[in-house]
């Protein structure tokens, strides 16, 4: 376990997946003048990458699978909720966690949970991005920060980076390319709403 810096602003990470936006995180995080300490990665999906990348990084990782809950979202977010509280979390910032939120959740962390979502909001919310802006021609394509809210990928914008689509661009390669985006902007967003966040 790494020992815990004073005055930075603790920080969980929510991840579905791999865990890359995570492993960016946790990284800034590390530097000496980083406002924010990745303290907690959870995740919903008990073999997720990112839990054993968080556990690598020195980080406590703990699955929650949301799947012996069924349909009652609401008591999987307590036990999330739980977990959060007892670590002392400050900020959220959700990476790649594919479960709606109820708002129960969303109002008890208003203000204290950001997400990146990988188009330029309020172009294409929710899923498929990259093929929907293909699919309609776009020139430009990226990655938005937002503010968590109750309406989905619909918070107030952070920060976006913007990148050219190219004319031989896939759904995959526009993936990846915007993915480069995202590890860059995400954390410099959430440095920036730390230092500012009373």
């Amino acid at each position: 376990m790494a020992a815990r810096i004073p005055g930075r602003r603790r920080v969980a990470v929510l991840v579905s997946g791999g865990g890359t936006n995570m492993a960016a995180l946790i990284a800034a995080g590390q530097a000496a003048d980083a406002p924010f300490e990745v303290v907690l990665v959870i995740s919903n999906v008990p073999d997720a990458g990112g839990l054993a990348i968080a556990e690598a990084a020195g980080v406590t990782a703990l699955a929650i699978d949301h799947r012996p809950y069924g349909k009652n979202r609401a008591a999987h977010e307590q036990a999330v909720d739980a977990m959060l509280n007892e670590h002392r979390v400050e900020m959220i910032a959700l990476a790649g966690y594919m479960r709606l939120l109820t708002p129960w959740l969303v109002s008890r962390w208003a203000g204290r949970m950001l997400n990146i979502h990988p188009s330029l909001l309020p172009l294409y919310p929710g899923l498929d991005t990259h093929a929907r802006a293909l699919a309609a021609g776009d020139t430009e394509a990226g990655c938005t920060v937002h503010i968590v809210t109750e309406g989905v990928d619909e918070g107030p914008v952070l920060g976006q980076a913007r990148l050219a689509v190219r004319d031989d661009d896939t759904p995959a390669t526009l993936a990846e390319r915007v993915k480069i985006a995202e590890h860059e902007l995400y954390p410099q967003i959430l440095s920036t709403y730390c230092r500012n966040l009373h």
